[in-house]
């Protein structure tokens, strides 16, 4: 005589069970779609939607030791410490307080791999490399520290924009008109000089009152803009 109620009262707890998991699967989605969005996006977006304005250097997500970054994942806080990522060769102590030094170092890193120094520049915060292969092609960037003298993969474009593959789909002429697009809506006392062609991007130099101001990089495929919050003010740069 029990056994309908009991049926009952089973069919209840498992449509209890079965809301609750609902709740949490639904809840864990919207999660993870907010935290990716937070992490992949920054200020910053050209016309037509395109835009990526260093997703946590100056924004959110990664820090960074340039204007409005912290310190984080790739990032160099008031404590110290080469950025993570793809180091080259680590620090051996010994600061490195001229370009001359820094080519160095970067010379010494990049060897073992083929490839040789091409334009050094000297930021506050570190010395940025450009590295060519043996045909002169720009190949990576690298970031020297000044304080250790590490050779680490610049963070962003050289790091997620590298495909390897020289096959562009936006020229370079049209890769300089999007950072001007974007530097006249994000950075107006800025425009864009040269673009220099990196397997899957472009790296631009910027120009502020006739002289280098900052850098940026176009992706070569998506005109996306990542700029290069994480070197301070620039002091100084010699080409190879």
């Amino acid at each position: 005589m029990n056994a309908a109620p009991n049926n009952r009262r089973r069919r209840g707890w498992y449509w209890s069970v079965l809301v609750v998991a609902s709740l949490l699967l639904l809840g864990s989605i919207a999660w993870v779609v907010a935290g990716g969005v937070s992490a992949g996006r920054s200020n910053g977006s050209l016309p037509g939607g395109s835009g990526y304005a260093a997703p946590g250097y100056g924004g959110s997500g990664y820090g960074g030791p340039g204007p409005g970054g912290s310190g984080g994942m790739w990032g160099r806080g008031a404590g110290g410490g080469m950025m993570a990522g793809q180091v080259w060769s680590p620090g051996n102590g010994v600061a490195v307080t001229t370009i001359p030094a820094a080519r160095a170092r970067a010379s010494e890193a990049a060897a073992s791999r083929g490839l040789q120094t091409g334009e050094v520049i000297q930021f506050s915060q570190n010395f940025y490399v450009e590295l060519k292969d043996s045909a002169g092609e720009s190949a990576t960037e690298v970031l020297v520290d000044p304080r250790t003298g590490a050779v680490s993969t610049e963070p962003g474009p050289a790091m997620m924009w590298n495909t390897g593959s020289r096959t562009a789909q936006i020229p370079a002429d049209r890769a300089t008109a999007i950072a001007n697009d974007w530097l006249k809506a994000n950075r107006p006392a800025e425009t864009a000089g040269k673009a220099e062609a990196y397997p899957g991007y472009y790296t631009i130099d910027t120009v502020s009152g006739g002289k280098t101001a900052g850098m940026l990089s176009v992706d070569a495929t998506t005109g996306q803009v990542w700029y290069h919050t994480w070197h301070g003010t620039y002091i100084a740069s010699e080409d190879a």
